[in-house]
């Protein structure tokens, strides 16, 4: 027998005093601790048990490659020892963390040796996992009965075996369910169950974070903005008590910016949106791209339209499409029929979600209206208020974001219609659900369309109260644009014409918006080109910008058109 020297004993003495930390550090989730002193260990030092939470710190502290390396050598121990159920676990596991990474094909090879692990054994927690995965299956085949039925026997395992984390999301997976088939207030009702189990700290940290941002995420999806900013303040305490490697972090953070824009602070919203970019880029770029998305919405109200341009970019590179906020862009811009064109293969994916698609149609009412084609404009706003009565069925709530942007384009269109019988109401309408819904920015555009209307019934008082409250909003807000075109209809509410334009000025302007030729423009009012071309030397310098396009810019964001 060759005797140990000195130097192998201490060497053997530290590693195993190493080990022996790093499995403390993992018992007692400091994840980040638990990583560093794992990868300083040797591979082969390492049992089964210890590949495991190898992988639970990589995925805690952002090394989710690192994870599936250690999971798969986790699952090579477990099944080589005969540990079905350990096994089982751990290539379910690697099949959610290839499915997150957009690996489908490697990931349907884990669930399969999942469910090999598992075929033929006794009722046990891992089952769940299965169980689950065939309901979400089940539910996106539309085989709704089949799917409540798999996500029931789902919560009766982990009732059986004693465990909240999964009979927590058996209760989130029936809520899906109903959400899916439509019955929205009863899925939210149950969804409200499983979120408050997170709250109640009744789970374990994974599945805590695993059901904020699911029950975020749907409630987003249902236009829900009173109980998606209500679980999300929530979501966002739990992070905030949580050690700093913390994955589900920026995944809860995307969703507090959403609810951040809408509701005007627009200053947090973009810090957060920020944060939310620089921890989901390593990992979730499909995420990412919708913090990139809220930038720009917040960047183009703003008047920052190159910024706007570019994150709209980055927010399409990483696969969000970035309509209908680029169609608006174009058009504050002054490129309406850009902006029209843009908007078409958007409105022609049938696949978004129901505020999704309202917002698309919202879009093209505005885009649609600017260009006076009322035929267009008049099928979106009633395919949106037919999705707005299809969601009170669903939900059994009239103040939803979709009630007032149907509301809101209802009324914009009976305007530009002459029906002002129908205008006045709707749109005041419009305006008090965005205002009980807190989202000022919306508010205040329906302000802005409502001055227009009182101001076609004479009441020029009425007018100059909408004008008056919304350019304050829009001030408040940092809406730049908004708040000098506010400013400029008060101007010629009061006998002011915008940037001291006289009115031939201001014919001139408006024809060189709509796309007028010189040519063109002197033939319709009258006058030589050159007396076109003076005019616009004169409009150019008085409205300190030097291109048509500039000029155009001008018409959109001061209601000159």
């Amino acid at each position: 027998m060759v005797e140990r020297s000195g130097v192998e004993r201490r060497r053997d003495d530290a590693g195993a005093d190493l080990l022996r930390r790093a499995r403390d550090a993992a018992a007692r989730e400091a994840w980040a601790e638990a990583y560093g002193l794992l990868h300083r260990l040797e591979p082969d030092r390492l049992t089964p048990d210890d590949c495991a939470a190898f992988a639970d710190a990589a995925w805690w502290t952002g090394h989710v490659d690192e994870s599936i390396v250690q999971r798969a050598r986790a699952y090579s121990g477990f099944a080589a020892a005969d540990d079905a159920r350990r096994a089982a676990y751990c290539a379910w596991m690697l099949f959610y963390e290839h499915q997150l990474a957009g690996r489908s094909a490697v990931a349907a090879g884990w669930l399969r040796r999942s469910r090999e692990q598992l075929r033929g054994a006794p009722e046990c927690v891992e089952q769940c996992y299965l169980a689950w995965m065939d309901a979400e299956a089940a539910q996106r085949r539309g085989a709704f009965d089949e799917a409540m039925t798999l996500a029931r026997r789902m919560g009766e395992i982990a009732r059986h075996c004693h465990d909240r984390d999964l009979y927590a999301m058996s209760v989130q997976a029936r809520a899906s369910v109903l959400l899916a088939q439509g019955r929205v207030a009863d899925g939210l009702d149950l969804l409200d169950d499983a979120m408050c189990a997170a709250t109640a700290g009744e789970l374990s940290a994974f599945f805590t974070g695993w059901i904020y941002c699911l029950g975020l995420q749907q409630s987003m999806a249902c236009a829900d903005l009173a109980r998606a900013a209500e679980w999300t303040e929530a979501a966002m305490r739990w992070c905030a008590s949580m050690p700093a490697e913390n994955n589900f972090r920026g995944l809860c953070r995307v969703h507090r910016v959403e609810v951040l824009e809408l509701r005007g602070d627009w200053t947090r919203a973009t810090a957060e949106a920020v944060r939310t970019c620089e921890e989901l880029l390593p990992y979730e770029r499909r995420t990412a791209a919708e913090a990139f998305y809220v930038m720009a919405e917040i960047r183009r109200r703003r008047g920052e339209l190159a910024a706007a341009e570019q994150s709209y970019e980055r927010a399409h590179e990483l696969g969000r499409d970035p309509q209908p906020g680029l169609a608006l862009l174009r058009l504050a811009q002054g490129r309406a029929e850009a902006s029209a064109a843009a908007l078409r293969p958007a409105l022609a994916e049938r696949s978004a979600g129901p505020l999704e698609r309202s917002r698309l149609l919202a879009a093209q009412v505005e885009v649609t209206l600017a260009l006076g084609r009322l035929d267009e404009a008049r099928a979106a706003a009633g395919e949106l208020g037919r999705t707005a009565e299809d969601w009170r069925r669903r939900c059994g709530s009239e103040v939803t974001v979709l009630h007032a942007g149907a509301a809101a384009a209802d009324g914009a269109l009976a305007l530009a219609e002459g029906d002002l019988d129908r205008a006045l109401p709707g749109l005041h309408r419009a305006c008090g659900l965005w205002l009980e819904l807190d989202v000022p920015y919306e508010a205040a555009q329906v302000r802005m369309t409502l001055a227009a209307a009182h101001r076609a019934v004479g009441d020029d008082e009425g007018a100059g109260m909408e004008l008056r409250a919304a350019a304050q909003a829009f001030r408040d807000l940092g809406a730049v644009p908004d708040a000098r075109r506010a400013a400029a209809l008060l101007d010629a509410l009061r006998g002011r014409r915008p940037g001291g334009l006289t009115g031939r000025e201001i014919q001139v302007l408006r024809l060189v918006a709509a796309g007028r030729t010189n040519r063109a423009i002197a033939a319709e009012l009258v006058i030589s080109e050159h007396t076109v071309a003076r005019h616009l030397n004169n409009i150019f310098a008085k409205l300190g910008v030097s291109s048509r396009a500039a000029a155009t810019a001008y018409t959109y964001t001061h209601g000159l058109v």
